[in-house]
């Protein structure tokens, strides 16, 4: 069974418009595992991770959703099939590879290759590592959030339903009024049928996902900024019809750099001293520069390859900001560039014990009941995490047809402007009251009491968003993003978000079997007790066969 190509004119929302596309893509629904041809004497387990995984995914609503993505690709050689781009890029995220070696890795796995919806073992590679930055720059923001809407939706349907009033029903049963999914929610004709009364829980809190740049100083980055400057002249000389090089003094201002850079603590005079020379280095090599560009006419295109012409722009910038900062005798500017290389990332200042300033883009993240974690802001500077909570808010609205019961988050959530708006939406604010404490007497002493318990206890309830971002960090590399551009950084980070939440649907799975268990044992006691008073005999029961069963105990999630 090979790829087909498909015309497909229903990608894009507006009817109207009509979008010919040639597309690869196999629906999930012609890939089986009995299907898959393997050279391999022993056929695949079913009760392999890749393949209960692979089972649960809603592949057909993320390739749909990575198809939009496509719709200004009209020329050229058709895209990757969906599945395998989607399953590469979790594959590559899920096991902390690299590019080249979650390649390599499905190559030689046939589970893997499952996985990414091949329909037999090949020794040949499906594409070549270097396309996962094209991936990158293709899945944007709304690609992820029309990924995470799918998650949402295929965890509603394996959500088991409780009988018991108190625990959480079924998000399909529409006389429960309970949660549901977003895409249930918009099916309703007036926006009165869609009001619901609030329900669930939001968890908000902020982090930082690191960028994998070397540790900044001020020396540092100019000797780095020096460097390259060198190397535009070494460039650009050969192209003019100067009869001598530029002098650089490279060699002396290299050994200056040395001379402080190896000492184990240089004192701040000592650093301000290194800063000064390799200022004076920077500038006559930037005058160099502009007197070599100078001898090519306006409009014509410089030597240089694209790459360092970015670096040129670059450290022009950060001179003048080294330069301020030196004369002003400060160690603050707007806009700090603190990577040559990523000129995007900048400080971001959170005052942790451990790592006072990090360095990469900080993220406003949502958390829901069913462990669902959300980027709903993300950006490259030190912004006010509180700022977004009516957005999130509305966020989770749109989501689930409804406003949560309680918003969960640390103080900086709790200002003035934010409580006003929860009221507004009769939503309660877990925190510490604003103004002065109450005067402790004999009537109130109680309630104090309680208030304060209620506040110790959805204290521990944020404690889940705590784990999901050190479950980024330690098992995904969220503190360690090896993108380079700023566009396929975001796509890394929500990338990792993307694994950690399809790793919910594995987990929903297994706690409906256990449900589902627990109910068949229950229908087989039934049987049996029937069976003693002559409603069923001895073999009927001996007759069910194993998919009855597990039809009946299906029956149940």
């Amino acid at each position: 069974m090979g790829f087909g190509y498909n015309e497909c004119t229903n990608i894009s929302d507006d009817p109207s418009k009509s979008v010919h596309l040639m597309i690869r893509y196999r629906s999930q629904k012609q890939l089986t595992l009995a299907g898959f041809s393997s050279p391999f004497r022993t056929a695949l387990d079913p009760e392999n991770r890749w393949v209960k995984l692979a089972q649960l995914i809603p592949w057909d609503d993320l390739a749909r959703a990575y198809h939009k993505s496509l719709l200004s690709s009209t020329q050229g050689r058709p895209a990757k099939d969906a599945r395998i781009v989607i399953g590469a890029v979790i594959i590559k995220h899920k096991l902390c590879l690299s590019d080249e070696e979650t390649v390599q890795q499905i190559q030689e796995n046939p589970y893997l290759q499952f996985f990414v919806g091949l329909s037999r073992y090949q020794t040949e590679p499906p594409f070549a590592p270097s396309l996962f930055v094209e991936i990158r720059k293709r899945m944007g923001q709304s690609v992820f959030e029309e990924f995470h809407e799918a998650i949402i939706g295929a965890i509603a349907k394996k959500k088991p339903v409780q009988k018991n009033g108190k625990d959480r029903q079924s998000p399909h049963d529409s006389s429960s009024g309970s949660t549901g999914s977003a895409a249930e929610m918009t099916q309703a004709s007036t926006p009165a049928e869609t009001e619901q009364a609030n329900r669930g829980k939001l968890i908000l809190d902020a982090t930082v996902a690191d960028q994998a740049i070397r540790y900044p100083t001020d020396l540092s980055l100019l000797n780095e900024a020096r460097e390259f400057s060198e190397q535009i002249i070494d460039l650009l000389y050969p192209h003019t019809a100067w009869s001598r090089k530029p002098r650089t003094y490279r060699r002396k201002a290299r050994q200056a750099f040395l001379v402080i850079a190896k000492q184990r603590r240089p004192n701040r005079q000592m650093i301000r001293r290194g800063i000064k020379q390799q200022l004076q280095y920077l500038r006559r090599n930037l005058g160099h520069i502009e007197a070599l560009m100078a001898t090519w006419p306006v409009g014509a295109r410089v030597p240089l390859p694209h790459w360092l012409m970015r670096r040129y722009w670059v450290i022009q910038h950060l001179h003048d900001q080294q330069w301020t900062m030196y004369c002003g005798n400060s160690r603050r500017c707007d806009d700090r560039i603190v990577s040559i290389s990523q000129p995007y990332v900048r400080p971001i200042v959170r005052g942790k014990q451990h790592k006072p300033v990090e360095f990469g883009a900080k993220l406003s993240v949502s958390l829901t009941d069913e462990g669902l974690a959300r980027v709903d802001c993300l950006r490259w500077d030190g912004f006010h995490e509180g700022h977004d909570l009516e957005a999130q808010v509305e966020a989770y609205h749109r989501r689930y047809g409804c406003y949560p019961e309680v918003v969960l988050g640390d103080p900086s959530y709790g200002s003035r402007d934010n409580r006003k708006y929860l009221k507004e939406h009769a939503i309660r604010f877990a925190g510490k009251p604003l103004g002065r404490p109450p005067v402790v007497t004999d009537e109130n002493r109680d309630e104090i009491e309680r208030l304060k318990a209620q506040r110790r206890e959805e204290y521990l309830q944020r404690i889940p968003i705590e784990g999901k971002f050190g479950q980024g960090k330690n098992g995904y590399r969220l503190n360690y993003i090896r993108a380079r551009l700023a566009a396929t950084s975001s796509a890394w980070i929500n990338s990792i978000f993307l694994v950690m939440n399809l790793l919910i649907l594995l987990r929903i799975l297994v706690f409906a079997f256990k449900i589902g268990r627990s109910r068949l044992e229950k229908w087989l006691k039934a049987a049996l007790a029937g069976a003693r008073k002559g409603c069923f005999t001895a073999r009927q029961i001996s007759s069910i066969r194993t998919s009855e069963i597990m039809m009946v105990a299906g029956s149940t999630y």
